[in-house]
């Protein structure tokens, strides 16, 4: 018997899987399958994301707990409260738990490895912290630190949650802005932590050269590392205020602003060092009730500051609450 798969490279397999595991659309009763260096993943939607839909016939497997909650035992009326998602970077998963499931939290990591073989650790995650963006995490199960090697379309990255700040979920909009550039482009990433989107740029893309820069220093660290291991020459990390260090670079063809609490804040400092008809593209938490309030400001206080810009695409990337969401903007300077 047929059923929908996505169609996704070998190289983007391990990860889309544990994406569409973690959201609980994994078809789990099907073998994912092979097709001409592509894997055919088995789902329970009609779409996801961006992918080709096909119908295959694919061996199937004998049921076992896939989802976490299947292979936990608590109390029947916390269930209701248990995160239906949670980051997987490498081999460590990350979750966040309410207070009112704390007294369980070993269960529950205990339970994310039992059906997730990829998983070696998992650590509970209380939030993103201070100026360097560091999560607040604490291992729950498993053995280890939480440094990792994660690995994104063909890319290796060395990356540690508890040092260095590393989103997981942004694994399409860094292809999607590695499919943007052009051949020979300076780019700047302002906020680029580990600087996984120019590692996937670098991999995808020819660019001249890429400064990434973080106030982070192990952000630095952790980036050079990447660097070595896939061969990665054309990446200039920065350690150091991202307003200060890039005064110091030459204008780029494109400035990367992945900082969505206060990106607009930076916007007039990224837009010096644009050249015109460069795109900015910046990150943003807001309402989705403000989000036109949010550009005629974006576009105001550009005017105000000198630099006049056309917002050539707005793209919701994902829910952040229930009235909020992430946003980015690709940025246009004009004259």
């Amino acid at each position: 018997m047929t059923r929908l798969c996505i169609r996704v490279p070998k190289t983007e397999g391990e990860r889309v899987r544990a994406e569409l595991l973690s959201k609980g659309i994994l078809d789990t009763g099907r073998r994912i399958g092979s097709d001409n260096g592509f894997l055919l993943i088995p789902i329970l939607t009609d779409e996801y994301d961006d992918h080709e839909i096909i119908e295959a016939d694919l061996e199937h497997l004998e049921h076992a707990p896939t989802d976490y909650k299947d292979a936990l035992d608590i109390p029947e009326e916390l269930k209701e409260y248990l995160p239906t998602s949670f980051d997987i970077i490498g081999d460590v998963a990350v979750i966040k738990l309410p207070d009112i499931l704390l007294p369980y939290k070993n269960s529950i990591g205990d339970s994310l490895i039992k059906v997730n073989r990829s998983v070696r650790i998992v650590m509970m995650d209380s939030g993103v912290k201070g100026d360097l963006r560091i999560r607040e995490l604490e291992r729950i199960a498993g053995e280890g630190g939480s440094a990792t090697i994660h690995k994104e379309f063909g890319v290796r990255m060395a990356a540690d949650p508890s040092k260095v700040y590393f989103n997981p979920r942004l694994a399409s909009e860094r292809y999607r802005i590695a499919s943007l550039v052009k051949d020979g482009e300076i780019i700047i990433d302002m906020f680029a932590g580990a600087a996984p989107f120019g590692l996937v740029i670098c991999k995808r893309a020819r660019p001249k050269i890429i400064y990434s820069i973080d106030i982070n220093p192990d952000a630095e660290r952790f980036a050079r590392k990447s660097m070595e291991l896939n061969r990665i020459e054309n990446i200039v990390p920065i350690t150091g205020d991202a307003a200060e260090a890039i005064k110091d670079l030459p204008e780029a063809d494109r400035v990367i602003m992945n900082l969505p609490q206060t990106a607009e804040v930076f916007l007039a400092d990224a837009l010096s060092k644009t050249k015109v008809s460069g795109i900015v593209h910046l990150h943003k938490v807001i309402e989705r009730s403000e989000l036109d309030i949010f550009i005629g400001s974006m576009e105001k206080e550009a005017g105000s500051r000198g630099f006049g810009i056309i917002i050539d695409t707005v793209t919701e990337l994902k829910t952040y609450s229930p009235t909020m969401s992430v946003y980015v903007f690709d940025i246009r300077r004009v004259e």
